[in-house]
């Protein structure tokens, strides 16, 4: 009972924790959204406790759900994945997990558990923010993608509720928002471009293969500045940095008015310089 009143007591756990519960709720709308697009139960399931990414399982149902092949939605999935990866160097690093707990500190790698992690100073807080962000996440999704799988599987045909698209307009629903700067924003557009173009000539799901190399190509290229491109999906600490700057400003105007009454009091007790000549 002591370990899990200090465990509440501690900021990253609440921040993991809250982020657990709104995240989680979406994987209603990901069971639902799979179910429609041609996935039974189990498979979306499997998906969701395998693989474990938002964005890329929200890709390959969009790819299956359009009729695309196993092969194109895994490599849709995969494109997209690629940057866990690069946040688990990123922790292995930072937190230096052993034994077992280096394989579950990579199946619960995501963006939410990065960035509550690396939001904290302190080691200690740093790993508690982490796992709490990581379980709490997985949990959650898995709970809220079976109870989208079951309420979805009652919906029939996706197109007569209009839902045979709603895959692919979850996924730029969660993408347009973290674009950030011109450049970036000119490469989706190009590349939405080249899939609208590529779709008549290619297989299903092939065209957004087809945008992925262009990004890349376009990526290559570029020249823009290095505080373009994607933003992380959340930033936990963006209230408590605002309100830390805030307190500080406060203390700082505090500090000159108890100055200026420090100077005025030093005034009434020597007197203005001469004065006593």
């Amino acid at each position: 009972m002591a370990v899990a009143v200090k465990l509440l007591a501690s900021p990253a756990v609440r921040v993991g924790l809250s982020i657990s519960v709104a995240t989680g709720l979406y994987g209603i709308s990901f069971g639902a959204l799979s179910v429609t697009s041609g996935l039974d139960f189990w498979q979306t399931m499997a998906l969701s406790l395998l693989l474990f990414s938002g964005g890329s399982q929200f890709a390959f149902i969009g790819v299956v759900g359009g009729g695309g092949s196993g092969i194109a939605a895994m490599s849709a999935a995969t494109l997209l994945g690629m940057r866990n990866g690069i946040y688990g160097m990123q922790l292995n690093a930072l937190l230096h997990p052993t034994g077992w707990r280096k394989y579950v500190a990579a199946q619960v790698t995501i963006d939410e558990s990065t960035a509550t992690s690396t939001g904290q100073t302190d080691p200690a807080e740093q790993l508690r923010g982490f796992w709490a962000a990581g379980i709490g996440i997985y949990v959650l999704w898995n709970l809220f993608t079976a109870v989208g799988a079951l309420a979805g599987s009652g919906l029939g045909d996706p197109k007569q509720w209009g839902l045979d698209g709603a895959a692919v307009a979850a996924f730029l629903a969660l993408l347009w928002p973290r674009l950030k700067g011109r450049e970036p924003i000119a490469i989706a557009v190009v590349c939405a471009v080249a899939t609208v173009a590529a779709v008549p000539f290619v297989p299903a799901g092939v065209p957004i293969l087809v945008a992925a190399v262009v990004a890349a190509v376009m990526g290559w290229f570029s020249h823009g500045r290095s505080d373009e491109g994607l933003e992380p999906d959340v930033d936990p600490y963006r209230e408590h940095q605002h309100q830390h700057q805030h307190r500080g400003a406060d203390h700082h105007q505090g500090g000159h008015r108890q100055h200026g009454a420090d100077d005025g009091h030093q005034r009434g007790e020597g007197g203005t310089p001469g004065a006593g000549t």
